[in-house]
């Protein structure tokens, strides 16, 4: 049996840590600012030289990217990301570049980054504690999955186990169609582990379609 959690954002893989600096630049020198400050803080093979001190700074789980003026690095650990920023920030002030620096940690109740530093507002904690209260917050909601048949148990075992993983109740209801069987499953608990729920319910649907795929292709 497959491990649903394997293909959530609950698996340990999971960059569950976020920087994001703003860059305070002319859009002039946006292009090249990046290129210089990326290439620094991850050296190519070919310059192994420029500023290898520094790069090393950067933790190597650390995953870098940018959009824009925007800056960002993904991190398993707030360790690991304080270690990235620190280097970042080396880099920013030795160029003279002002920039914007939020930490966010993602919420998988709320499915969102949630930002951690700096400390939110007043008005902006009041609105945060009011989404975690309707998150939390039972409902009952009815998903559905097609599967082929020879593997259906499996599947439906794989979902039950992922609901009592989760803390979440779920009852299995069957329609059977054709060569496939619709599951219904339905699930009662916080609308967070619901979400939760769903997004490993789609994963191991399409991961069973690959696989089924897979063997029906196969000239054994």
């Amino acid at each position: 049996m497959r491990d649903v959690s394997a293909s959530t954002p609950e698996s340990g893989d999971e960059q569950d840590w976020r920087l994001k600096a703003e860059l305070q630049l002319e859009p002039e020198a946006l292009a090249g600012t990046l290129r210089s400050l990326l290439a620094r803080l991850r050296p190519s093979p070919r310059e192994p030289d420029v500023l290898g001190e520094l790069a090393s700074a950067v933790p190597a789980d650390a995953v870098l990217t940018h959009d824009g003026r925007l800056l960002f690095v993904y991190a398993n650990t707030l360790e690991t990301l304080r270690a990235a920023r620190a280097a970042i920030e080396g880099v920013l002030r030795r160029d003279g570049v002002s920039a914007a620096v939020a930490v966010a940690h993602w919420e998988q109740e709320l499915d969102e980054w949630v930002q951690v530093e700096p400390p939110l507002g007043a008005e902006q904690r009041a609105a945060l504690a009011g989404r975690r209260r309707d998150a939390a917050e039972p409902e009952t909601r009815t998903l559905v999955a097609n599967v082929g048949r020879m593997v259906k148990d499996e599947f439906e075992q794989s979902m039950r186990s992922w609901a009592e993983r989760i803390g979440v109740e779920c009852e299995v209801l069957e329609h059977p169609h054709l060569l496939s069987s619709q599951v219904a499953f339905t699930v009662t608990g916080p609308k967070g582990l619901i979400d939760e729920f769903a997004r490993g319910l789609r994963a191991e649907e399409l991961a069973t379609i690959r696989t089924e795929t897979a063997v029906m292709g196969s000239p054994l």
